[in-house]
């Protein structure tokens, strides 16, 4: 089998996602990239997570070509490809739905500097606005809003994505956010919040560099 391990990987971590309350049914996807081999692994489009089997899981090149699986590839595919054409390193994303993380998303709300375990994703959680699912622009504007240092970023109207070295790594991307996610919305309601400085995020993100993303 062709990517046996990322496809094994794609299976399990489909699971935590359940597990975990960062997606529901069989919304969300996620994806490994092997940069050796120049393929990438992917959730198959509209499979139950505790029901998918590693040959369930598609694999793709780079440029979106389906190279094994008989399954149809998640339709956000574009949105996990992007990053592993343009953005050496990432070699994992997670595309969830989570309460938090949505509820910001359909406010239009980027999250900024409330928590020192923002630094997962970068300085702040950008908020894009809503591009419709399942296209290229949908993958060009996330792409556009990460950049070359964040981690993660809010779908305006839609959910959470999440990238990373590895898919453990991402997962806590994805729980992390989730997290500073209902902190942040609680923490306006309750009157704005105190966030933390440049400065502060500066020795943050130093400390986060070289955490867990090897």
């Amino acid at each position: 089998m062709i990517l046996k391990e990322e496809r094994e990987q794609v299976v399990e971590y489909g699971r935590k996602l359940i597990e975990l309350g960062l997606t529901v049914g069989t919304f969300g996807n996620l994806s490994v990239y092997n940069p050796k081999e120049k393929l990438m692994a992917i959730s198959p489009s509209g499979m139950d997570y505790m029901q998918t089997k590693p040959e369930d899981v598609v694999v793709l090149t780079p440029d979106g070509e389906k190279v094994d699986g008989d399954r149809k590839p998640s339709s956000e595919y574009d949105m996990h490809r992007i990053f592993y054409q343009k953005r050496p390193g990432v070699n994992a994303v997670i595309h969830t739905h989570s309460t938090w993380a949505t509820t910001l998303a359909c406010l239009h709300w980027s999250i900024p500097a409330i928590h020192y375990v923002i630094a997962y994703a970068g300085a702040d959680v950008p908020c894009i606005p809503y591009v419709q699912f399942g296209t290229y622009q949908l993958a060009q504007a996330a792409f556009d809003a990460m950049g070359d240092d964040h981690y993660a970023c809010l779908l305006g109207n839609h959910g959470l994505l999440a990238a990373g070295s590895t898919l453990p790594y991402t997962l806590d991307v994805a729980q992390q956010i989730e997290f500073v996610a209902q902190l942040y919305y609680n923490a306006r309601v309750a009157g704005g919040g105190v966030m933390l400085s440049d400065k502060d995020m500066e020795h943050v993100l130093g400390s986060f560099a070289t955490y867990r993303q090897k």
